[in-house]
């Protein structure tokens, strides 16, 4: 199989060389279930599982494999499963805190979700799903998780004042591209198509119902995501997706459905809210305080600004709860493991992204 159509491409092969020296191969993991993973290499589709030294010396489930990783693979055995030895360094990763209904004692346990995606497709529909400070947070998570974030509205043929919240969302969004689709009749769906460019992967998230499953059939052009009907009487969707998978695209490229995220707990540190609250960040700037925080210091631009209506007060809100929220993942995180080595692909992803510019 030609891995470059899995995303293969000079800068992993430079970080394979050392585990090829070693005779390894390397393979892209399409797939999870129950910690058995299933993962593109040369020689075509198989399994593969995590090798027990690799087990016991992770720190924590941000050292396990993931949906998207490549992975340096010893070959199978004997009719065996391939055996994941190493996981090469991420691009992208998105990662959050584990729902509070789920968390141990560990109360900052991470549940990483996803890998080395390119672009990520927040979709949200626009019925009673529409939230612009759910868009908000969304946005966060995926600048700080390294992809280049995309706005879909779905649903746009029940929406009444399509002009109107498509202008709400491009004064919250700014600079981030805006699609208006209507998946379930097949209007607009071709224009999401330009960001499956061969090599390229694309995830889509949301809350579920939105219509994930339904934009990625159209995009396949076959039924092969299950789509569960809208209950009319809450008007809410259910969890279609139940896993998370890489998918081929016909014409090149890789998309990647998402089970809907009830609850979204960011991790990462207060720089993330940079791209999301742009202008929020520039009058901060220029407060007469470098650690201004915006409540009772003397001289504070942001207040001004949100008296003189040039900062919307609900947003303004929105800012200081996901900066309250990122300032204790800092302090909860700030001297482990994990916090280095999202740091570390972090500073990755941002070069990568300047070597585009510079081209």
């Amino acid at each position: 199989m030609n891995l470059e159509q899995f995303g293969w491409n000079p800068l992993f092969a430079q970080q394979f060389a050392a585990h090829q020296q070693a005779g390894l191969l390397p393979a892209r993991i399409y797939s999870e279930q129950k910690k058995v993973f299933f993962v593109y290499g040369n020689d075509g589709e198989m399994l593969a599982e995590v090798a027990g030294r690799m087990r016991h010396v992770a720190a924590s489930r941000r050292d396990l494999p993931t949906v998207g990783d490549w992975v340096a693979i010893q070959p199978p055995t004997d009719g065996g499963p391939a055996v994941i030895q190493a996981i090469l360094p991420r691009t992208s990763c998105f990662s959050r805190k584990v729902a509070a209904a789920k968390r141990t004692k560990a109360q900052h346990d991470e549940q990483v979700i996803a890998a080395n995606v390119d672009t990520a497709l927040i979709v949200c529909g626009l019925d009673r799903d529409f939230n612009l400070r759910r868009i908000e947070r969304y946005l966060t998570f995926v600048y700080s998780s390294g992809a280049t974030p995309i706005i879909v509205l779905n649903k746009a043929d029940v929406c009444e004042n399509l002009e109107s919240m498509i202008y709400d969302v491009e004064a919250i969004a700014l600079g981030v591209p805006v699609h208006a689709i209507a998946a379930k009749a097949g209007e607009g769906v071709e224009a999401l198509r330009r960001y499956l460019a061969p090599g390229k992967t694309v995830a889509l998230l949301g809350s579920s119902g939105v219509g994930k499953s339904t934009i990625i059939n159209s995009l396949l052009g076959h039924e092969r995501q299950r789509v569960n009907e809208i209950s009319e009487h809450v008007n809410k969707g259910q969890h279609t997706t139940t896993q998370r998978e890489l998918i081929l695209v016909p014409g090149g490229g890789m998309i990647m459905d998402n089970p809907g995220m009830r609850e979204l707990q960011l991790l990462g540190d207060e720089s993330d809210l940079n791209s999301t609250f742009e202008e929020i960040e520039a009058f901060a700037e220029q407060c007469r305080f470098s650690d201004c925080r915006h409540d009772t210091e003397p001289g504070c631009a942001v207040k001004a600004a949100l008296e003189r209506g040039e900062i919307e007060h609900k947003r303004f809100r929105s800012y200081l709860k996901q900066q309250k929220e990122l300032a204790f993942s800092v302090d909860r995180e700030e001297h482990t493991a994990q916090f280095v080595e999202r740091k570390r692909w972090k500073q990755i992803s941002q070069f990568q992204k300047s070597l585009k510019k510079r081209r």
